[in-house]
């Protein structure tokens, strides 16, 4: 939990208390696709997307197995043997299939003794009561299984704006419903979305913290080439938060959220060849913004929770 040496609860401390060894991330890519692009409910998909944020070094189309022992094996390399794994199931939206293929993608990582869970990237709109249902057989037979869920804002106009095609009761309402299984919540959030201002950003923290959610990804808006919003900027119509406005608008968040929620990420980061601005949101500068949000925390004299009304 948070402590004066841990200022936020983060996700490598949550796993560390939970299973004893480090537990490693293999984030996969699958050739899924989303009602926001398809046509079902929008097309172009929302304006800051690019290939559904996939990594640059994932391909969609190499078997999924193979894409599991490839991460295990990159893993050991760099950190020793004694690894747990999660599999992270990243790109699109993916719960959003047909009941045969979601389970034999999720059946995949049975197969692989050393995983230990599965983490479910979605949007709220695609999470039938089936898909729920499906997930909470892994979770009851012994895998821990996050879903995590892009709400970005709080604010229905900026939603309309970035094309999301969902609302924000479509958000609280997949959260009450995986809530009452034994599943776990991540929620997305974006600070900086253009035209918002800090209490546009701590209504979106807020109702946050009055759901009950287990984790949270926190990250800064940066503008990737190729995009719709790329052209929106490129025209002058936005602008991007600096590094420090990031920090504050992040530690902003992290007082008012309670301390058991789970940070899972506090920035987010592309290939400098795929980024516009800010130009701190690459890998290479990934601890620089971590710093800068600690460093914020040090200089309040603050930490996570401290003014939440919801600790529990």
């Amino acid at each position: 939990m948070v402590t004066t040496e841990r200022l936020y609860y983060s996700l490598k401390d949550y796993l560390r208390e939970r299973y004893g060894r480090r537990v490693q991330k293999i984030t996969v890519a699958l050739p899924f696709t989303c009602p926001n692009i398809d046509g079902t409910k929008a097309k172009g998909g929302c304006t800051y997307c690019f290939s559904g944020t996939r990594p640059a070094h994932l391909e969609p189309y190499v078997p999924l197995k193979e894409q599991i022992e490839e991460g295990i094996k990159r893993a050991k390399r760099r950190y020793g043997e004694k690894l747990f794994f999660f599999v992270y199931y990243q790109s699109y939206s993916n719960t959003y299939g047909d009941y045969s293929y979601l389970k034999s993608i999720y059946d995949t990582v049975l197969e692989f003794d050393e995983v230990v869970g599965i983490d479910v990237g979605t949007r709220p709109d695609c999470a039938p009561e089936w898909v729920l249902d499906l997930l909470e057989g892994y979770a009851n037979n012994g895998l821990e299984v996050w879903v995590e869920y892009g709400l970005q804002s709080a604010n229905f106009k900026t939603l309309r704006l970035i094309n999301r095609a969902h609302g924000v009761s479509d958000f609280v309402d997949a959260v009450l419903r995986t809530k009452r299984r034994n599943l776990k919540v991540c929620a997305h959030i974006i600070l900086g979305l253009p035209y918002e201002d800090r209490e546009d950003m701590l209504e979106t923290g807020k109702l946050l913290a009055s759901l009950p959610i287990d984790g949270v990804k926190i990250h800064p808006l940066h503008v990737i080439r190729n995009t719709k919003m790329a052209e929106q900027y490129l025209r002058g119509e936005f602008e991007v938060l600096s590094l420090q406005e990031y920090a504050r608008r992040a530690v902003d968040i992290l007082e008012i959220l309670p301390q058991n929620v789970v940070v899972h990420r506090l920035t987010g980061e592309v290939e400098p060849d795929r980024l516009i601005a800010p130009d701190y949101c690459t890998y290479a500068k990934k601890q620089k913004v971590i710093n800068a949000i600690l460093e914020e925390l040090k200089a309040r004299g603050s930490y996570q929770g401290c003014k939440s009304a919801f600790n529990r």
